[in-house]
């Protein structure tokens, strides 16, 4: 009998139930949930390895050599839903640095700012390890989002750098940030089902969006299979995926995550109701003092306490006690 590794999910024998079903009937993993991303992407395995370099090399439009990833382990605090996010931060072209990122839905925390600070860190990080400037090497944070950042445009990918504000000339190409919008590639979908779109046509980025955005929903697997045979690092994404599929452990990691994610946000969204219920009763109670205040003084200048009621509003026995 296969060992569950995180203690997490040894003591959790319904959730290890399920992910036993879900293993053995070959559904495949969710690619959108991250720690299924992070998984598939810096596991050890040579598909894995040249999954991840088709990918990057998609997203930066160059060809990527001598790839490393650096934080290729998933430790018990990803899945509890105690770290913000399941990153990969990867090192290739001798210096050059990219950290990747699967967003499941738009969270309340800012992902544009997030990713200003996290290509702003990899930056400081070089200068840090004793780098001149002129020696630092371009970074990319890219993210993948399952929902919308950037509803005036339907353009994916959309890519950021520092630049002039009218002029727009480039002030440094040393960061450059990319965010995926899959749902902005329904169109595409939709256009390839209907025999209006050849999938070989498509940018290598954009066939990777599709794949992540669509692998394992109902009605697209010929789209799949078609996108797997054309490009190499999609094979074997493909192939990692279903190794990863048919792992119990994985399902369970999966489904632990997605629940503490669940949890988190439920616990978030109940924080912000406490504290607008809270901000509401104190915001009565204080305008409720002012309104004896206010009734004092008018009994002070002489209004009756009927005269004091009909303005104010408060009953007859609050102004008598004043």
């Amino acid at each position: 009998m296969k060992t569950f590794k995180v203690l997490e999910l040894r003591d959790n024998p319904k959730l290890i139930r399920k992910a036993k079903k879900l293993a053995s009937q070959g559904k495949s993993l969710n690619l959108t949930l991250d720690v299924v991303f992070k998984a598939l992407f810096a596991g050890p395995s040579g598909d894995s390895h040249e999954a991840l370099r088709s990918l990057l090399s998609a997203c930066i439009k160059r060809p990527v050599r001598n790839l490393v990833v650096r934080n290729n382990e998933i430790g018990p605090e990803d899945l509890t839903g105690k770290t913000v996010n399941l990153d990969i931060h990867a090192a290739f072209n001798d210096g050059e640095e990219a950290d990747i990122e699967m967003q499941a839905g738009i969270r309340d925390d800012d992902v544009k700012i997030r990713a200003v600070v996290y290509g702003s860190r990899m930056l400081s990080g070089q200068a840090k390890r004793g780098k001149q400037y002129r020696e630092v090497k371009r970074v990319y944070q890219i993210f993948f989002v399952n929902g919308i950042l950037f509803s005036n445009s339907e353009k994916v990918p959309r890519r950021y750098s520092v630049r002039e504000e009218t002029e727009y000339d480039q002030l440094s190409d040393v960061m450059e940030i990319i965010f995926y919008e899959l749902p902005k590639l329904d169109g595409y979908v939709a256009r390839y089902r209907e025999g209006k779109e050849a999938l070989k046509t498509l940018p290598l980025e954009v066939k990777w969006g599709i794949y992540l955005g669509y692998q394992g929903k109902e009605g697209v697997a010929g789209m799949i299979k078609e996108l797997s045979r054309g490009e190499e690092g999609i094979m074997s994404a493909e192939r990692e995926l279903g190794r990863m599929s048919r792992d119990a452990e994985q399902w369970a990691r999966a489904l632990f995550r997605e629940k503490a994610a669940m949890d988190y946000r439920s616990g978030m969204g109940n924080a912000r109701d406490r504290g607008r219920e809270e901000g509401i009763k104190l915001g009565l109670e204080q305008a409720h003092r002012e309104k004896l205040e206010s009734a004092r003084k008018l009994r002070e200048i002489g209004l009756s306490s009927t005269q004091i009621q009909e303005t104010l509003g408060l009953s007859l026995a609050e102004i008598r006690k004043l």
